[in-house]
């Protein structure tokens, strides 16, 4: 039985309290957030220890896991806290926000000895897991582009996460489709071209970017084109727009994953629903839960959990690439001698 620990206790951190209960193998034991109503409310909705001091979890409570549910910028000090105590991590993508702190947690579970999972949850998408392994099998032929948009509403950067202004559109969306990328293709990234717009969101005191556009260049010479905006207007029928066209040498792929065959016209508009989430016989479905159940198996069985920390650190490299490139106007090197 492995006994977790929750480090942020918002919407992923509630999911993953609920993804787990009555999971085989999970004994879920502690949350803790810096907001004390917030880790209180995860505590009492699933019969949880709360604490707003990761460091004082981790000494209270024998843990041999821990999930690190921060926002985007906040993963370096809880994930090398809880590797130092001798729990295995599930961090949430992004690993980190900086080569430094994607360095600093990847010494941390080295030293220790520790699994690191990071929480690429496409991975468990039943569409980006079959442009997986068509492409693994030469069903494809060799990929030769990819072209993938995931954007939001302006709802998420807006109401739905509170610190939007200390992250972006790259770091909360393409740090997704860079690691779909690199994994249908099983290419690696040598270098990026970005540009994007910025200042309508600054305009509703969100600081970051809007729209951002970035061309990848992996090391064969394929490339892949990503899109992401936070800036699509909230009538739209879901807060999500993700479309992924693969195009091989010997055939194409094209995965819509907008109403997924399910559509609702009622008094509050037109919405698709979705079918990669919520409940089943009060059981949480979809890729982030099956991704925490997998990474809570595959330690029960003493097997390696992944994606781990070179596919993480990898994607933190091209995500800072492309914001020196939006900065830059230039293109931008990733891979050896761009870590520092």
């Amino acid at each position: 039985m492995q006994r977790i620990g929750i480090i942020g206790g918002g919407i992923r951190g509630s999911m993953y309290a609920h993804s787990l209960r009555g999971f085989p193998g999970a004994d879920v034991r502690a949350v803790c957030d810096l907001a004390e109503p917030v880790a209180r409310k995860v505590a009492d909705d699933f019969g949880l220890s709360a604490y707003t001091d990761h460091r004082r979890m981790l000494a209270e409570q024998e843990l041999d896991a821990v999930i690190v549910a921060t926002p985007d910028f906040a993963h370096r000090q809880a994930a090398v806290d809880a590797a130092s105590a001798g729990c295995h991590l599930l961090v949430e993508k992004p690993l980190a926000t900086t080569r430094e702190d994607a360095d600093a947690i990847a010494a941390a579970v080295r030293a220790a000895g520790v699994q690191c999972m990071v929480g690429f949850e496409n991975r468990w998408n039943p569409a980006i897991r079959q442009l997986r392994e068509r492409s693994a099998a030469g069903a494809l032929g060799r990929v030769l582009t990819q072209n993938i948009l995931l954007s939001n509403t302006y709802f998420v950067p807006t109401t739905m996460i509170g610190w939007a202004a200390k992250s972006s559109p790259a770091w909360f969306l393409m740090s997704h489709t860079v690691d779909a990328a690199a994994w249908v293709s099983g290419r690696t990234v040598t270098a990026v071209d970005a540009r994007g717009s910025r200042g309508v969101l600054a305009a509703r005191s969100v600081d970051t970017w809007d729209v951002v556009h970035a061309l990848l260049t992996f090391d064969d010479a394929t490339t892949a084109n990503l899109t992401s905006t936070w800036v699509l207007p909230d009538s739209m029928p879901s807060v999500v727009d993700f479309q992924y066209q693969v195009i091989g040498e010997g055939s194409a792929m094209y995965v819509d994953l907008q109403d997924q065959s399910v559509r609702q016209a009622g008094p509050e508009g037109f919405r698709w629903p979705g079918l990669l989430g919520g409940e089943i016989d009060g059981r949480l479905q979809g890729p982030p839960t099956w991704m925490v159940q997998d990474f809570v198996s595959r330690l029960e069985r003493g097997e390696p959990v992944g994606p781990g920390l070179d596919e993480g650190a990898a994607v933190t490299d091209v995500v800072v690439a492309i914001h020196e490139s939006l900065e830059s106007g230039n293109t931008v090197p990733v891979g050896a001698g761009t870590r520092g």
